[in-house]
C-alpha cells in the first residue's frame, strides 16, 4: 500500500448489508497487517455504524443508501460511514448507566460499543445526512 489508499462502498438500507461492510474493513485491515483481535474490534464498530445508519438513519428504507470510506494510512485506519437521514427528532447518547442499573430499555448500546473498540470516534448531523467517523490504530492506543 502508498502511503494513503482510499476505499468506498455502497450499500443498500437493508439488515444484512452490514456484513459485506464487515468483509470489506477487514480485508484492508488484513492487507495493513493488522493484528486478529484488531481487526475484529474494526469489523464490529463497522458493522455497529452500519446497522445505525441503516436502522435509524436511512429507516431501513432500501432506496436510501449507507457509505462507507476507508483510508488507510501507514498506521491506522480512517473509517466514515455516511447515511441518508435526518436522524430521530429529540436522540442523544444513550445513559448507560440507567440501562446498566436497568433503568432504561437495553437497545440505544450501540454508541459505547463503537466508542469502546475504535481509538477515536465522532458523531455528526449534516444536511445531508449522519455521519460515523472512526479512526483504529495499527496498535491500540492508551
Amino acid at each position: 500500500m502508498t502511503d494513503e489508499n482510499r476505499f468506498e462502498l455502497h450499500l443498500p438500507s437493508t439488515l444484512g448489508a452490514e456484513k459485506a461492510a464487515m468483509a470489506f474493513a477487514a480485508e484492508v485491515a488484513a492487507r495493513m497487517k493488522f493484528p486478529p483481535e484488531r481487526i475484529e474490534d474494526l469489523k464490529t464498530a463497522v458493522a455497529e455504524a452500519c446497522l445505525n445508519a441503516i436502522e435509524h438513519g436511512n429507516r431501513q428504507q432500501a432506496s436510501t443508501r449507507v457509505g462507507v470510506r476507508l483510508i488507510a494510512g501507514p498506521d491506522r485506519l480512517q473509517i466514515a460511514v455516511h447515511d441518508q437521514g435526518r436522524g430521530i427528532p429529540g436522540a442523544r447518547a444513550p445513559d448507560i448507566e440507567s440501562r446498566i442499573e436497568g433503568r432504561t430499555e437495553t437497545r440505544g448500546w450501540g454508541i459505547f460499543l463503537i466508542e469502546s473498540l475504535v481509538d477515536e470516534v465522532t458523531f455528526e448531523s449534516t444536511a445531508q445526512g449522519g455521519v460515523v467517523k472512526m479512526i483504529i490504530y495499527l496498535e491500540k492506543q492508551a
